[in-house]
């Protein structure tokens, strides 16, 4: 067993990430290692987090789709489902999964359909740069970027293959998903009680 990966090699696939024995959560895109911030996230972080991953939850109940909430394990396979080909691992902060097949007892191997990512002062080149390509490419319908310091949110939909952008919704705006039928978010309650 490898007890830590290499931070200067960019060729590990799924089979080596099973094999670390590390304390900190990382992640593998395109072969390369990125861990995330060694400090737990903040409690802002945790409660945006957690309060949107208990609406979309209940709003889901009794429906074709699955919500989840990190640590939970996203294989975002390229030409092959095999441990050793997969090369980008992702633990979004929340996804939604509606093809029931794509989920496995060790997580989701294929696009969810929706991920949502709350950025946090030591994630964000992560979560605007590197995600943004793997989830565009990996074909994730939908991808929302929650920003706590600004109170706002932006929603990707994929169209076509890219990604278009909402107009950033803040404070007083009602967020709509496009993948999840009927569910909204109204930001001004959202936000609110945050503090």
């Amino acid at each position: 067993m490898v007890n830590e990966p290499d931070m200067s090699y960019g060729n590990y696939s799924y089979a080596d990430y099973l094999t670390w024995d590390i304390e900190e959560m990382v992640e593998l895109i395109k072969g390369k290692v990125f861990k995330k911030a060694a400090a737990a996230p903040r409690r802002v972080h945790q409660w945006l987090a957690g309060n949107l991953y208990t609406e979309m939850n209940i709003f889901l109940k009794g429906k074709k789709c699955q919500a989840y909430i990190a640590p939970f394990d996203v294989r975002l396979p390229v030409n092959s489902k095999k441990d050793d080909k997969i090369f980008t691992v992702v633990q979004p902060d929340i996804c939604v999964v509606c093809d029931l097949e794509k989920l496995d007892e060790r997580g989701c191997v294929g696009a969810p359909d929706l991920v949502v990512e709350v950025l946090s002062p030591g994630n964000k080149q992560l979560e605007l740069q590197h995600k943004y390509e793997v989830y565009e490419e990996s074909g994730i319908k939908e991808y929302w970027l929650v920003d706590p310091e600004s109170q706002t949110l932006l929603i990707y939909t994929l169209v076509q293959g890219k990604y278009q952008s909402s107009r950033l919704m803040t404070l007083g705006d009602i967020a709509k998903s496009a993948v999840i039928k009927g569910f909204a978010l109204d930001l001004t309650d959202y936000f609110s009680e945050m503090n």
